[in-house]
């Protein structure tokens, strides 16, 4: 299978550059594309190889041509290489690279249009357009479900590591009122300890004591009952919050909810959400909490694009290759609207553009995604 793979690609890419030697069309649009095809990632860049050549077939236009590149793994010299090769092969709209920490480097292409798979940055920088899932999108998103679920105290909760000024000035600039942060160690050991702290476990777990020990004096049935309904409680009194928001993911994710599930915090009456997820089935298994909700992609599109994958490819694709699919429509549909690509001025456009991951606006001078909420239930994600 591997070997059939490598011929294949080896073939798409003989195919995309015979027709660097095709006489210049007017009417052609011709579109770079950056991908590790060496390196440690190089399994992601076939598969952005491959996401983009689904793309191509269903658009289905001869005008349309793709110039992949090898852009390496975390390499300038090779990512100039190979943008200055992309340049000279005539195309003027650039798909990646990955990575936003190289966005200084495409700042010295000011003719050139890079639409980056990067989430970290919004805001349309010069000639460099991020279409990742931004955490913009996603607290935006979350906002809304938090305001419409009548929730007025929320804890925002994320770890302390390097990303930790970024959260920081993502949620300064959010839309969230009335909210606390709570910055935790990601260390499984002292996490647990923290969030104690935070729910005022070791209080509520002597209120329950306390009540018991009360009622065991008593001999009347109503107290006999509450004492056996108390019986099955691990603590007594509300945590001072309604909802929480994690920011996290993977392992540590599914630590911190397990921590506050120990903490005997209800996910009947805290509305618990987090972020990143692209539907990660892990958490059905081995996760305390029952009630998650996040924001996400379409779901329906998501699988719909990963059947289709399979059925061409007979592989399964990199999540995030999705968004080069997106970003290949996106090229297209503001080429054919405005009858060319001049800048990224052209990008600017009133109405919505609908693509596979969800629903694209560009409005000031920002890219954002219009994401739906999802919620675990029973070994399946549902939409809300």
């Amino acid at each position: 299978m591997i070997k059939l793979l490598s011929i294949f690609l080896s073939y798409i890419l003989i195919l995309f550059n015979s027709n660097l030697i095709a006489e210049e069309n007017i009417n052609e649009l011709k579109i770079g594309l950056l991908a590790p095809f060496s390196g440690d990632y190089r399994n992601l860049g076939e598969s952005l190889l491959l996401s983009t050549q689904l793309a191509l077939d269903e658009i289905d236009d001869k005008n349309l041509t793709i110039v992949p590149r090898d852009s390496g793994s975390d390499d300038k010299g090779k990512l100039n290489i190979a943008i200055k090769e992309i340049i000279e092969a005539g195309a003027k709209i650039i798909i990646g690279p990955m990575d936003s920490s190289f966005n200084g480097e495409l700042n010295k292409y000011k003719d050139i249009i890079f639409i980056s798979l990067s989430n970290r940055q919004p805001k349309i920088n010069s000639n460099v357009i991020n279409i990742g899932i931004s955490l913009e999108s996603q607290l935006k998103a979350i906002y809304r479900f938090i305001k419409k679920e009548n929730k007025k105290k929320t804890v925002i909760m994320y770890p302390k590591n390097e990303y930790e000024s970024f959260i920081d000035k993502k949620i300064a600039s959010s839309q969230f009122k009335n909210f606390k942060i709570f910055k935790y160690n990601p260390d499984p050991k002292i996490l647990t300890g923290e969030i104690e702290k935070l729910t005022n476990y070791s209080q509520r777990k002597k209120n329950l004591e306390i009540r018991k020990k009360i009622l065991a004096e008593k001999k009347d049935e109503k107290s006999k009952r509450e004492f056996k309904k108390l019986d099955q409680l691990y603590t007594l009194g509300n945590v001072n919050f309604d909802s929480v928001i994690v920011i996290d993911f993977g392992n540590n994710l599914k630590s911190v909810l397990t921590s506050l599930a120990f903490s005997d915090v209800d996910d009947e009456e805290v509305l618990f959400t987090t972020v990143n997820q692209w539907f990660d089935e892990s958490l059905f298994y081995g996760n305390t909490v029952k009630n998650l909700y996040f924001p996400s992609i379409d779901l329906k599109q998501f699988k719909k694009y990963n059947d289709n994958y399979f059925k061409i490819f007979k592989l399964k694709p990199n999540e995030i290759t999705i968004l080069a699919y997106d970003a290949l429509g996106l090229i297209y549909y503001v080429w054919k609207k405005n009858n060319g690509i001049k800048s990224v001025n052209d990008f600017f456009i009133k109405e919505k553009i609908k693509g596979k991951i969800g629903t694209f606006q560009f409005k000031d001078n920002t890219v954002t995604q219009e994401l739906r909420i999802y919620k675990t239930l029973e070994k399946s994600f549902v939409k809300q």
